[in-house]
């Protein structure tokens, strides 16, 4: 399969064009949550280039982190037998936990410094950034990766001989896992849409993104049983695992932070609200 052309003898990849126009469109429509809001839009593109610039390094050190078990040499992580392999990203490897991470952390900075809500904010982005990991999914299709068990169903998809894992080289078809995951974050982005229209009055700031942090690493979480790669950690599967504690924790804290009273509001003075 043909995965990019070359311009000016520079090899352009699929997978990257596709992730930038994620980015963009996933922004996009956090522009138009920020201007229903009633905030200012254009700090969506003003935080843009930190938040990918944070995305790209967060996701790539996720993966040298968790490198696939098709990659470790002999059970080592093979960025620490190749250190400069680890700068390499030409040749593929990142992460999207990573990703979420370090966009998060890039902006609690620069909510920080701006001097505006975090939460607010995270609630703003989150559908965007569903709608940018759905579209960003289709860079695994070009690059024949990202693919479950081997799979009869009509939808299964054809993977080359160059890119089937060791002890499946006669086997062609298998699950579009990755084709999964796009519907599963585009539901996503529909239902985080949805919850910040219909309760929009009683939800606290930061449900709308604590949503996101459950429905996501239950999609991914159960795919995870049907992909045929996976990052293994003392024979954990890290990513199924880290799925399953961010998902459990996301959702207690979300019942927790609703179920806690309110501090009892003070009543005002009256003998003050007449003097004035």
């Amino acid at each position: 399969m043909i995965n990019g052309f070359t311009i000016f003898g520079i090899k352009i990849y699929f997978y990257a064009l596709i992730i930038i126009t994620g980015a963009l469109l996933g922004a996009f429509l956090a522009t138009k949550e920020a201007k229903r809001r009633g905030f200012n839009p254009d700090m969506i593109w003003d935080v843009l280039p930190w938040l990918l610039i944070a995305g790209i390094i967060g996701a790539r050190l996720w993966h040298i982190f968790t490198p696939p078990a098709s990659m470790l040499i002999d059970g080592k992580n093979p960025y620490f037998v190749y250190p400069l392999d680890m700068l390499n990203i030409r040749n593929g490897g990142l992460g999207i936990p990573g990703a979420v991470m370090a966009g998060v952390l890039a902006l609690w900075i620069y909510a920080r410094k701006k001097k505006i809500s975090f939460a607010t904010w995270l609630d703003i982005s989150a559908p965007g950034l569903a709608l940018a990991q759905a579209i960003g999914r289709w860079g695994n299709f070009f690059n024949q990766e990202v693919y479950g068990l081997p799979s009869k169903l009509p939808w299964a998809i054809f993977i080359d001989s160059t890119h089937r894992l060791p002890g499946y080289e006669n086997i062609e078809k298998y699950h579009p896992t990755f084709f999964y995951e796009f519907l599963w974050n585009l539901l996503n982005v529909c239902i985080l849409l949805w919850l910040s229209r219909k309760f929009g009055e009683k939800l606290k700031k930061g449900d709308v993104f604590l949503a996101y942090l459950i429905i996501y690493p239950v999609g991914r979480f159960l795919l995870e049983f049907i992909r045929l790669e996976y990052s293994p950690i003392a024979g954990i599967n890290i990513n199924q695992a880290i799925m399953a504690v961010i998902a459990v924790f996301s959702a207690c804290f979300l019942v927790f932070r609703h179920l806690k009273k309110r501090p009892a509001e003070t009543k005002p003075d009256i003998k003050e609200n007449s003097a004035q």
